[in-house]
């Protein structure tokens, strides 16, 4: 079973980065070229929000509206990859998660991380 977990701290100040990781099991996230490793949020206000995702040779591809703020990269020998999200601020606030998707099926996702609550405050 594949099983993705998020991981980072619950708290980020205002104008600093936020960073955090996915740490997947069940799955490489080096062996496959039909999946994707994604970062979505989910906002009070807003609901739920693409970031990005990153693939199998560590290729990005994030949401423009988010592009200039935000950075994936991998670490194949833990099986993880990893958000940051630079100059924060309180509208960052959501509960942040990784999620597996496939090829050709842009926004579903097959397994998903339980979620991690980041608040952006003072």
């Amino acid at each position: 079973q594949v099983l993705v977990q998020e991981s980072g701290p619950g708290l980020v100040k205002p104008s600093q980065t936020l960073s955090l990781t996915c740490t997947v099991s069940g799955a490489s996230i080096t062996t496959t070229t039909n999946y994707y490793w994604n970062w979505i949020r989910q906002t009070p206000g807003k609901g739920m929000e693409w970031i990005g995702y990153i693939n199998y040779i560590g290729s990005t591809y994030i949401n423009p509206a988010l592009s200039s703020r935000t950075s994936m990269f991998s670490d194949t020998s833990k099986n993880q990859f990893a958000l940051q999200l630079t100059s924060v601020t309180p509208e960052d606030t959501a509960v942040y998660y990784c999620a597996r998707s496939m090829t050709g099926v842009w926004h579903t996702y097959d397994h998903w991380g339980q979620g991690t609550q980041v608040a952006v405050s003072t």
